[in-house]
């Protein structure tokens, strides 16, 4: 690439991995210019929590003083019966990360605070995405759905799991696995005996339904159900909700709130497949895959994790093609997936026994996933536990040091 000019590159995703690339990029000295689907920043979206190495990324980045004033005040894991009373109780302790993180923060939240950093430096388009893309040897022709056409050093795909620009040009590679479950997300009213806990009942049926608190007055809620895919997710949102009524019928507890509570608030309702991607590599020629569009790993706790980790790596990585003579953007593609692939493949795998562990059919099922419960959380077992159970992420690498993506901690509000 020219050591003349600022090379250009294309970012598709405006969420997470796609704003911290792009402050990681314009700190190598790359214009980044990035592409987000939506017409406007999504303010929506659930508990999202930050893990290992992941709190590393946000001391290098300046944003742990930030991401940490705006956490959504969760005190714990609570595991509950059909009637609502506790079973098993996990709180989170320092230094270490439960089912509850030590970071746990709305995604609309993390991503406005990855968005606002790079407000004065990065051009962030909104409304438009790519249709077509054609790459030679010194860059990449990249049509968007607006009509514009436009020529980029390097397109860099930060979408989610469904990545509509991977499926152009990596169609015939990725491959979903499906985990055989369904998953309703939605925001409900809080009331004044609502608790700080992330409070989970999972019964019979195959069957589970949670409430986490947030840090704007309301709470998050989650409805999932072990079942065959059979078309769920592209359902209008009426008649998925009317299979929810059916399916979570007699169940107790919360869930007929949680139910009217998604149809109170239709704009925050979504739905999706558990599932994971699985990409036999990151990139090709002048194009690479970060986060949930390439990896995406389900609901393993470690998404957000790894989309911070990789976003820094790979910058980090095409930084020095502008500094190494003779380094190439495939040069920094193939170290980025050497030091990540086996961290990321390990992180993931969801732990053993899932997702069918929190979905018993049967009474039979539901006793044995309790008596489970009580024996990983409690005292002498519950670090072996975690370690193990909670995510299945080994060979974390040992990050290089990239002097310039270093910010300086700042507070809430203040970018670096």
């Amino acid at each position: 690439m020219s050591r003349q000019r600022r090379p250009r590159v294309l970012i598709t995703g405006g969420s997470i991995a796609g704003p911290a690339l792009a402050w990681s990029l314009h700190r190598e000295g790359f214009e980044a210019v990035v592409l987000e689907r939506s017409p406007q920043r999504r303010a929506a979206g659930q508990n999202i929590d930050i893990r290992g190495l992941g709190h590393e990324i946000l001391h290098r980045m300046g944003i742990h003083d930030a991401v940490t004033g705006s956490l959504t005040g969760e005190v714990g894991t609570r595991f509950v019966d059909e009637s609502g009373r506790p079973f098993v109780e996990v709180s989170p302790e320092e230094g270490r990360d439960g089912p509850t993180a030590q970071v746990e923060i709305l995604r609309g939240q993390l991503a406005g605070i990855l968005l606002d950093l790079i407000a004065d430096d990065v051009e962030v388009r909104y409304g438009d995405f790519v249709t077509a893309v054609d790459q030679d040897a010194t860059g990449v022709d990249v049509t968007l759905d607006s009509g514009r056409r436009e020529r980029f050093d390097l397109l860099l795909v930060a979408e989610g799991r469904s990545s509509r620009t991977r499926r152009l040009l990596f169609a015939e590679e990725a491959r979903t696995v499906d985990k055989g479950v369904s998953i309703a997300y939605g925001t409900i009213d809080r009331r004044s005996a609502d608790t700080d806990w992330w409070t989970w009942l999972s019964t019979t049926g195959g069957r589970s339904i949670a409430i986490r608190p947030d840090n704007v007055g309301t709470l998050r809620a989650h409805m999932s159900f072990l079942t065959p895919p059979f078309g769920f997710e592209t359902l209008p949102s009426d008649a998925q909700i009317a299979i929810l009524r059916e399916r979570f019928r007699g169940v107790g507890w919360e869930t007929d709130r949680v139910v009217d509570g998604f149809v109170a608030r239709p704009e925050e309702f979504y739905t999706e497949r558990m599932s994971q991607v699985i990409m036999p590599r990151w990139s090709a020629g002048r194009v690479a895959l970060v986060g949930d569009a390439a990896w995406g790993s389900g609901p393993t706790g470690m998404g957000t994790t790894l989309s911070l980790v990789g976003s820094h790596v790979l910058a980090g990585e095409l930084g020095r093609t502008l500094r190494e003579p003779g380094a190439t953007p495939a040069a920094a593609f193939a170290r980025y997936e050497k030091l990540l692939r086996r961290y990321v493949d390990s992180a993931q795998g969801l732990p053993p026994g899932a997702p069918g562990i929190l979905h018993p059919m049967t009474s039979t099922g539901v006793s044995i996933m309790r008596a489970f419960l009580r024996v990983t959380t409690s005292r002498p077992v519950r670090g072996i536990a975690e370690k193990n159970l909670l995510t299945s992420q080994k060979h974390v690498p040992v990050l290089p040091e990239y002097p310039r993506l270093r910010g300086r901690d700042t507070s809430v509000g203040v970018r670096s």
